[in-house]
């Protein structure tokens, strides 16, 4: 059960929370409220939590113009961070006729209620004492902040991937009279097997990293190492086979790209396998291949002492350092020895690993173990039958839920995505009985909802012609921002999901 506010909620010190959660820095110019009290799904009440969001545009006469975006599993409430070819005078998100929300969600680190809050109770951040919290808790706490700010109704609720599950809850939680439009992209109705399987494997990474500590690790030693693994395999299923196959194949990366990605080793360790290290023996350049991309996290100095072992064994002509090699197997021996110079290798480091490197070292400067945790625990508990149908309906509940669905909705769906497939946005469009479904056809995979801006722009614009009649065919108002500089001076992506590929 939750409370719903019509004043104002008490706004915090976001300076101050800055200095408990530093990645909250990252969002330029958010919002962070004060809710009272909320009761979670589970039944836990937690009280005084702040919720982060930002604003473009304002409220019409009847308060009834405000267009709820919400943001994927790592993004921020920074719309024009992620999606900002979208967001602008005539755009699909056009601050002179909507009043635009972005709420960020719980768990993530970007200034809303997350492992990083401070528990008052004990005067530690939350860590992996952080309660879960649901999409219909997200939903329920936004509504809070949108009543705070005075708005009567939503105009529409949009989002993709996560964002889809947030914008899904907000149709399902409130009729027709509050929730008046949808547009949902690569979503789906409930978290499929093959998507938890995802999550749980991204965490698994996470656990197995030394340094996180049951989760209660310092942010100036985190664990790192299995964060980065874990973004590795989630960019994965973000794009496509052919997606990569067509931009890398087998491909050496370039000497910049080589720099690029040990830089953002380098920045978190140094120590590091470096391929393009000059090597003088057989063996240091054995153990550079096998090692290629590890990069030491933990105080082990295992794998430094056999590498001085070696140099120095090796540089002296002495054949004891091979001895652990030609005597693995009594049934084989093999005697490695020899100079480098006259052994050409198979090449075994590509532009995709370089890449994949590169974004999860970059990613590990962003983003918290524990938060990764919590929001992809957050994506797993998502099904709109959970509650709200009997037992006895069984699988078919889900599709009574859709049913009840009236508001007219825009269903955006990609081809070749392989994480929310283009058959559950079929589903979606079959049961909600006022849907249209549209179909991109795009190499990128599940990212294309964060690249295809052309396409999702008109899309939209179209939807909301028909259906926001009134908004759309009003006077533009004036508010405040030139739309030229409406990503506050940012070059680029911090926060989206979606990294070009194609720059790289």
């Amino acid at each position: 059960m939750s409370i719903s506010l019509k004043q104002p909620l008490k706004k915090l010190d976001v300076e101050q929370i800055k200095l408990e959660n530093p990645l909250t820095k990252l969002v330029h110019n958010q919002t962070i409220v004060e809710i009272p009290e909320l009761e979670l799904e589970s039944g836990l009440t937690i009280k005084n939590f702040p919720i982060a969001y930002k604003t473009w545009g304002s409220l019409n006469e009847n308060a009834d113009n405000c267009l709820v975006i919400c943001h994927a599993l790592t993004g921020s409430s920074d719309v024009a961070d992620w999606w900002g070819p979208l967001l602008g005078d005539n755009l699909a998100f056009d601050p002179s006729r909507f009043f635009i929300v972005c709420l960020n969600s719980m768990g993530s680190p970007y200034g809303s209620f997350s492992p990083l809050s401070i528990n008052e109770s004990t005067g530690e951040r939350y860590g992996p004492e952080f309660p879960l919290c649901t999409v219909r808790d997200d939903v329920r706490a936004h509504r809070i902040v949108l009543d705070s700010l005075g708005v009567k109704s939503i105009a529409c609720v949009i989002g993709g991937s996560m964002g889809g599950m947030l914008a899904l809850e907000w149709t399902a939680m409130y009729g027709k009279e509050y929730v008046r439009n949808l547009v949902a992209l690569a979503t789906s109705a409930r978290h499929s097997a093959w998507c938890i399987s995802w999550s749980e494997a991204q965490r698994q990474s996470i656990y197995s990293d030394p340094k996180y500590m049951d989760g209660y690790y310092s942010l100036e030693d985190p664990p790192v190492a299995g964060l980065s693994a874990a973004r590795m395999s989630a960019l994965l299923t973000y794009r496509s086979r052919n997606s990569f196959e067509n931009k890398f194949a087998r491909r050496t990366p370039s000497i910049q790209q080589q720099q690029k990605s040990l830089q953002q080793q380098q920045q978190q360790s140094q120590r590091y396998f470096d391929i393009s290290r000059p090597t003088s023996t057989i063996n240091e350049k054995s153990i550079q291949i096998h090692n290629d991309g590890y990069v030491p996290r933990y105080d082990s100095n295992c794998s430094s002492k056999r590498l001085n072992s070696i140099s120095t064994t090796s540089s002296t002509g002495s054949q004891e350092s091979l001895h652990s090699v030609s005597s693995v197997t009594s049934l084989s021996s093999v005697t490695l020895n020899g100079e480098v110079k006259g052994i050409n290798p198979a090449q075994t480091y590509f532009s995709a690993q370089s890449y994949l490197r590169y974004q999860g070292t970059k990613f590990v400067n962003r983003f918290d173990a524990n938060c990764y945790i919590a929001i992809t625990r957050k994506l797993d508990t998502h099904d709109l039958a959970r509650d709200r149908v009997s037992e006895e309906a069984g699988n078919d509940g889900i599709e009574k839920v859709l049913e009840d669905i009236k508001q007219p909705s825009l269903i955006i769906g990609i081809k070749s995505d392989g994480l929310f497939t283009y058959s559950e946005q079929e589903f979606l469009a079959k049961y909600i009985p006022n849907s249209r479904l549209e179909k991109i056809e795009s190499p990128e995979g599940h990212d294309a909802f964060l690249l295809e801006f052309k396409l999702i722009n008109e899309l939209i614009v179209g939807f909301l012609k028909k259906n926001c009649k009134d908004i759309m065919q009003s006077e533009p108002r004036r508010w405040g921002t030139d739309s030229n500089n409406i990503n506050d001076g940012l070059k680029e992506s911090v926060f989206g999901e979606a990294e070009e590929v194609t720059n790289w």
